[in-house]
């Protein structure tokens, strides 16, 4: 629907924008799809938009995935000590039997980009269903920040590690990590364009040379079964009988859960997967099967190397070094890298590592752009702002930087935080199978994923209870996520919120039928439906206003649905009732959706509709909020506030009439 706005005027056309303009007009520049269209965290639905096989796809994945090795090993050793490689398997055990079915359920179910997000809105509808998806975008959000500034001080602690680093940047870390965060966002701000191909390199690179270092670390562990001997004499002798192992590895499985990040990105980045010729927009089988060998193979590739790094590391190490100030804190395969061959090929580690961690950023935030949107202008609730890419860098930077300056850049401090956003996320995915299977009946996997739940959530409260910081974290982003989009929906109160607008053929013959020059609508409430209440409405408006033949009037009815909805289709129908000729509507409220109505019966037929109301009865303020929470309440002078701003010029307004 499109409605008249005043013109431009052409009298002395402007040059080149400068100054505070030219700065709005650059942050402002390439504003993305609209809501509902996007593509995922790493891709938007473009004429250049060419999906790729389900490999490169999983390279694209693999930036925030794989590139965990770069600290994993060492969070933990320092977590787990001689435990680390039992808490690892316990780790790889819920990767593939919990993690991986979850995943490939979600993949069938979103198969769009929406992820397990998307699942537990359509399970959750309304007010409450907006409210719990908002909580986990402050989760997300906390996932995606924290992967953006715990990968860039990983890099930083590469960089500085580094024996031909210079001297002077020793005691840094923060700055270089605040300078790897910029270099991020001046990537965005120039405008990203889809790395696969780097992605693909960058994967190739980093995976080979940890096989290197590994294969490396295992043949010397197999070489010197002293290690070995003295690693299992220290695990036995701290934690007693096999029972007691076990157990004590699963309650410090929480600590490693780091390992289980990228899977929500995995499904996420489904829109890139190229499927058959025969796919469907309903049944993309293809693009389902492929994220399922995405998802299977990265989840295979990741717990071989999470299981061979984690033994290789625990035994050659000394626990010493993981700690904090040591050299192998934060960067343990880096520091067998250089241990075991030698500065060279050290060096040519930290910086395939270097790079797969900024670019794991850069993933991130590419996410971050992608996700917000994708919810919160549908939800009525982001500024206008939102819709730009470059404002959100700037925000998403600002918090980065605080962020790193809070946590001073410590890759152990910023684990907690990063594993709570990670395990919020697959937990809440977990529950969303579980409910999508209890309702379609099948009750095997409903009960298997079930218990797949309750072990994400004992793992995302043991972890929440162990570090609390991450949560705190997920707190202020939800808080604000909240408080800002409440505040601008509020803002966006008085937007005219139709997608599209379409009659049927009853709704076209009314409004055609109507021979005279001024098309006269009467309000009603559609809980009335008695013939004495449409008489007693046509009378009132008859008796304060001139309304002529009252063959000639038509009454319009909004059916509200879901009030939580911000933005609707509409479809208009004509309906006649007890002689009386009615336009029925449903949506998601009353006056915006009026205003809507009547700007499309005036671009329809060229002639300017009149609306007639009665006033509310009741508190103002409390009709306000159920306007704004319900969709009803203040709707005559709502409606016509709608109108002032959809449509400036009063000689092209509908008229608004109130007795």
């Amino acid at each position: 629907m499109t409605s008249r706005a005043a013109a431009p005027s052409k009298a002395g056309a402007p040059g080149k924008p400068r100054g505070k303009a030219a700065l709005r007009l650059w942050l402002l520049e390439g504003l993305p799809e609209s809501s509902g269209k996007r593509q995922g965290p790493h891709g938007r639905p473009t004429e250049n938009h060419h999906p790729a096989s389900w490999w490169r796809v999983m390279c694209l994945t693999g930036l925030d995935y794989f590139s965990t090795l770069g600290y994993q090993p060492a969070i933990a050793a320092l977590a787990a000590g001689v435990l680390a490689p039992l808490a690892t398997i316990v780790l790889v055990l819920i990767t593939l039997l919990g993690a991986l079915p979850v995943y490939k359920r979600v993949a069938r179910e979103s198969p769009h980009g929406a992820g397990s997000i998307a699942m537990l809105e359509r399970l959750l509808p309304r007010w409450w269903g907006k409210l719990f998806v908002l909580a986990l975008l402050g989760f997300a959000a906390t996932d995606f920040m924290i992967t953006i500034t715990l990968s860039g001080a990983d890099a930083t602690a590469h960089i500085i590690e580094n024996p031909f680093a210079p001297a002077f940047l020793q005691g840094h870390n923060i700055g270089i990590t605040l300078i790897l965060i910029a270099g991020l966002a001046a990537v965005f701000l120039r405008g990203f364009k889809e790395a696969m191909s780097i992605a693909v390199v960058l994967v190739a690179v980093f995976l080979a040379m940890n096989l290197i270092v590994i294969s490396v670390a295992l043949t010397k562990v197999t070489q010197s079964p002293l290690l070995t001997a003295d690693w299992w004499g220290a695990l036995t002798t701290q934690h007693g009988s096999p029972f007691m192992i076990v157990a004590v590895a699963l309650l410090v499985f929480p600590r490693l859960a780091l390992g289980l990040s990228g899977f929500e990105t995995g499904v996420a980045v489904m829109p890139q997967i190229k499927g058959r010729a025969s796919d469907t927009h309903e049944n993309p089988e293809g693009r389902i099967k492929g994220a399922h060998k995405l998802l299977t193979t990265a989840a295979l590739i990741m717990s071989t190397f999470l299981i061979t790094s984690s033994l290789a590391t625990t035994i050659l190490i000394p626990a010493a070094e993981f700690q904090p100030g040591g050299a192998a804190n934060g960067r343990a395969l880096a520091f067998l890298a250089h241990d075991l061959l030698g500065e060279g090929f050290g060096t040519a580690y930290d910086l395939s590592t270097i790079a797969i961690l900024w670019f794991a950023g850069a993933s991130a935030m590419a996410g971050l752009l992608n996700l917000v949107p994708r919810y919160l202008p549908r939800f009525g609730m982001a500024p206008e702002w939102a819709a730009a890419v470059r404002p959100l860098v700037l925000v998403f930077t600002a918090v980065a930087v605080l962020i790193t300056i809070i946590f001073k850049a410590d890759v152990d401090a910023q684990g907690g935080a990063y594993a709570t956003g990670v395990l919020v996320l697959i937990t809440s995915a977990a529950i969303a199978v579980t409910l999508s299977a209890k309702r379609k009946g099948e009750k095997k996997r409903a009960i298997g994923f079930g218990a797949v739940s309750l072990a994400f959530v004992y793992t995302t409260v043991a972890n929440s209870i162990e570090r609390p910081d991450g949560l705190k974290i997920a707190a202020l982003f939800i808080l604000g996520i909240v408080v800002v989009s409440l505040l601008s929906r509020m803002r966006r109160a008085f937007e005219l919120r139709a997608t599209s607008i379409r009659m049927d053929e009853a709704a076209i013959s009314f409004v055609a039928s109507i021979n005279k020059d001024t098309i006269r609508i009467i309000s009603h409430d559609p809980k009335t439906k008695s013939a004495a209440a449409y008489r007693r409405k046509l009378a009132h408006a008859s008796y304060v206003n001139a309304m002529g033949n009252p063959q000639d009037v038509l009454f319009l009815e909004v059916i509200v649905d879901d009030s939580s909805d911000f933005e609707t289709a509409l479809e208009i129908h004509g309906i006649t009732r007890h002689g009386f000729n009615i336009l029925q509507v449903h949506a998601s409220n009353v006056p915006n959706t009026i205003a809507a109505v009547l700007l499309h019966v005036r671009d329809t037929t060229g002639l300017i509709p009149h609306i007639y109301f009665r006033w509310n009865e009741g508190n103002p303020i409390t009709n306000l909020l159920k306007f704004l929470f319900i969709g009803e309440g203040e709707i005559a002078p709502v409606t016509r506030e709608v109108l002032r701003e959809a449509e400036p010029d009063l000689m092209h307004r509908p008229w608004v009439h109130v007795g």
